[in-house]
């Protein structure tokens, strides 16, 4: 049978970092076994859904290039659509398919009316909690003939409808990461498979969709595991074959709790919008959670569908360090294309109000020459006005205390002399113009290393490092050098 995976996310907001690699998981497990990864959307709680959470969804993962071929696409032009043979891919859309089930159970005598209000339930969980029991249903309405049931629907009592759970059953079923798991149905809830509302709960949904979706592989995160047995029971109850069962380990914060908005940026949008590059964030988030046969840590996405295996998935949670994170962010943009880290890092100088738009379509070669100079020392490209706001200005924004010292050095007021003497007389400043300019100090003046090139660094920039010294000039350009050479002489 040929595999399929699915990933099957609620429209309820953002894309959780862990949601991301749950689909990353799936869709690499797919790819190397040549199957079909097929995205779901679950949106049966209708109080939880956000407008646009869908589109918002499908774009976070076009952008880190975790697409699907079946189930819930995003087209070209941004619009959501339905692809495949085993629709709807949308829950809501689906609901004939779940009475129609749901009715075999009822039938089969595997599930029941519930009438109990909430009063009731809530009352029953205190005096449970009071006694030191597990709270859970206690089985009330377990026992009402199908007169009794139907007289109540009758009356226009409102009800759900739950599982029977047989007494004293062990569940068996084996995880990939976890081993063999058993769980006895005393510990278990008659679990509520249709709401009063006419939907169905997650529960029974996920059950048949994934059956009649032919899904052979459920991987989700650990926070499913405690369900898991209630839907083994109704995949034995209705007759079906088994998926395998795979529960991804948490990913933590820094204190080894399960990472959330509490901690700061924890959304696949937050991340783009601080100028990470998808391919870092997969390569880092594929890491948590998975490692490899060697001690590899750069991986292309070509690199890790080949390599990824469901059996090297760690029990234990992964702990996301951001400034590792910043280390694989910063080892792609230095070996980026710079005309795409421009129009990427563009609009966050356009926001900071350096430039407008137009004047960074006019300047294109200037921002990739800017860029080729400061890339090395960012870890997201949202720092690339700060790296540049140096070039942009006629004066030095600010003099570093070392600077300072420096510039009162003998041969500092001759070097300004002569730096302004050259730099006046050319027509253009270029990175050979300044090359050659060295030279020609070095052996007319005699000022050589670090007096010439940290000298010019701190007369130019008040900073006594910095990216390479051709490049800044170059970028500074004759006009704003002219000026900085003049204030320079003001802090003798």
């Amino acid at each position: 049978m040929m595999t399929r995976v699915r990933f099957a996310p609620s429209p309820t907001g953002f894309v959780h970092i862990g949601s991301l690699r749950t689909a990353l998981y799936n869709y690499l497990y797919a790819k190397k076994a040549d199957g079909v990864y097929v995205l779901r959307v679950e949106d049966t709680d209708q109080s939880r859904l956000v407008e646009g959470a869908v589109e918002g969804m499908l774009k976070s993962m076009r952008w880190a290039g975790v697409e699907n071929a079946e189930g819930v696409c995003i087209n070209n032009q941004d619009a959501v659509e339905q692809v495949g043979e085993k629709g709807p891919y949308i829950q809501s859309e689906r609901l004939d398919i779940y009475k129609e089930h749901i009715q075999g159970l009822l039938d089969s005598g595997h599930a029941y009316h519930c009438f109990c209000s909430k009063d009731r339930l809530d009352k029953v969980r205190e005096i449970q909690r009071s006694e030191n029991k597990v709270p859970k249903y206690d089985g009330h309405c377990r026992g009402l003939s199908k007169e009794e049931v139907q007289a109540k629907i009758d009356a226009g009592e409102p009800y759900v409808i739950r599982m029977k759970l047989p007494a004293d059953k062990d569940i068996h079923f084996k995880d990939v990461v976890r081993g063999d798991v058993v769980i006895n149905t005393n510990d278990m809830d008659d679990q509520v498979l249709m709401k009063s509302d006419g939907f169905p709960t997650y529960h029974f949904a996920v059950v048949v969709d994934d059956h009649l979706m032919q899904i052979t592989h459920i991987i989700r995160g650990e926070e499913w595991l405690p369900s898991t047995p209630k839907h083994v029971y109704l995949y034995e109850v209705f007759g079906w074959e088994q998926p395998v069962y795979v529960h991804l380990p948490n990913i933590l914060n820094s204190d080894h709790k399960k990472l959330s908005k509490r901690q700061g940026d924890v959304a696949v949008e937050d991340f783009r919008k601080k100028g990470y590059l998808p391919e870092a964030l997969i390569n880092y988030i594929a890491l948590l959670g998975w490692s490899p046969e060697d001690n590899q840590e750069i991986f292309s996405m070509q690199e890790l569908e080949k390599a990824f295996s469901l059996e090297r998935v760690s029990k234990s949670g992964g702990v996301f360090d951001v400034n590792k994170l910043n280390w694989f962010n910063n080892h792609y943009i230095r070996q980026a294309d710079l005309n795409r880290l421009v129009d990427i890092a563009v609009p966050f100088l356009v926001e900071e109000g350096l430039v407008s738009e137009e004047e960074a379509k006019q300047r294109h070669d200037w921002f990739v020459l800017a860029m080729e100079t400061v890339r090395e020392s960012m870890d997201y490209l949202q720092e690339f006005a700060q790296r540049i706001a140096m070039f942009l200005t006629d004066e030095v924004a600010m003099w570093e205390e070392e600077a300072l010292e420096f510039m009162r050095l003998s041969h500092i007021p001759r070097l300004i002399e002569v730096l302004e003497s050259k730099i006046m007389a050319t027509d253009e400043v270029s990175e050979d113009f300044v090359t050659a300019m060295f030279k020609e100090i070095q052996k007319e003046e005699g000022i050589k290393g670090k007096n010439l090139f940290m000298g010019t660094r701190v007369i130019l920039t008040g900073q006594t490092h910095g990216p390479e010294i051709p490049k800044v000039l170059t970028l500074l350009g004759k006009d704003k050098l002219k000026l900085r050479l003049e204030k320079a002489k003001q802090h003798r």
